[in-house]
């Protein structure tokens, strides 16, 4: 009497497979930090700290921007050929064997405890410096989120049970947050027509800063005001009256009197973050100067005061 004896042959991994399974993951990867950082920058808008002054602010934002457009390619992506592989698995149902896949899943389980473990331990070091409670409870609410959905969900896919309503309700969950953190990122960082024109208020300040510098330089070595914006240029200095960098025109410019003129520019935000009462204001202040505008035109009055910046003498003098 013969003994048959049947084996179970593992499937092979094609190039398909491979590149399938690799994607998912790298798209997972790419969909978790960037949710992270847009949490992240989202608690720092909504909870400052006062330490972070506005640089930390700005900083924020461009945060949010990064996470956004990385969320928005990269977790679609990961949704399609997670659907697509799940659709693999209900006609192959051994495809669950691939070694790629299970080498894949359980490197994913022991990444997510080391950053589990790595970002409580910083955390509890920001913490120790100062950190704001609320900050600090917040981030490590939105790090066990997302390391425990991952670890979660993958865990499951490791037991090789079928979807159930359980795990599809989850999967829809998951996606209509990470739906609502972009909306809520797109409000907060603004839209691309905003961003573009605090920008273009950002270098009016900054050509205007560079005016009054050329001006107080030009009374100093000559004692008296020029009376137009063109009087400034040097050729040998390389300096040259910068304009509007929107509309090209240049500045208005008045004087005033011996010691005091008048610098304009229209503007097209209220103000570099002035209305908003969680970031705070930029360091337009050069001299102690208020550089705080309304949207429209806007003119800065200034004296020069001499005890401050005091003549600079000449050879013959």
């Amino acid at each position: 009497m013969e003994q048959t004896i049947q084996t179970t042959k593992r499937p092979e991994t094609s190039p398909k497979d491979f590149f399938l399974h690799l994607l998912s993951i790298v798209t997972l990867y790419a969909s978790a930090i960037s949710f992270s950082t847009l949490m992240f920058q989202c608690v720092n808008y909504w909870f400052p700290d006062t330490l972070g002054g506005y640089y930390g602010a700005s900083a924020s934002f461009e945060g949010m921007r990064w996470a956004i457009a990385m969320l928005v390619v990269f977790f679609p992506t990961h949704i399609a050929t997670s659907t697509f592989l799940n659709k693999e698995y209900h006609a192959s149902p051994e495809k669950k064997e691939l070694r790629i896949r299970k080498w894949l899943l359980y490197f994913t389980l022991f990444v997510t405890a080391l950053i589990i473990l790595g970002d409580l331990v910083a955390l509890l070091l920001n913490f120790m410096r100062g950190e704001l409670t609320i900050r600090f409870l917040l981030k490590v609410l939105i790090i066990f989120f997302v390391a425990g959905s991952v670890f979660g969900y993958y865990l499951w896919e490791l037991k090789n049970k079928e979807f159930t309503k359980k795990v599809k309700t989850f999967i829809y969950a998951v996606s209509a947050i990470v739906g609502i953190a972009v909306i809520a990122g797109f409000f907060i960082a603004g839209s691309p027509k905003t961003e573009r024109a605090r920008r273009f208020d950002e270098q009016r300040i900054s050509d205007l800063q560079m005016l009054q510098s050329e001006i107080v330089n030009y009374w100093q070595r000559k004692q008296i005001l020029p009376q137009n914006l063109d009087l400034l240029n040097d050729t040998i200095k390389g300096f040259s009256a910068p304009t509007d960098p929107n509309t090209k025109n240049a500045y208005r410019y008045e004087v005033r009197g011996p010691e005091s003129f008048v610098l304009c520019a229209t503007f097209e935000t209220d103000g570099a973050y002035a209305n908003n009462t969680s970031a705070p204001r930029a360091p337009y202040g050069g001299w102690g100067a208020n550089w705080d505008h309304k949207i429209g035109e806007e003119c800065f009055p200034r004296f020069i005061d001499k005890d401050l910046y005091p003549p600079i003498p000449t050879k013959n003098q």
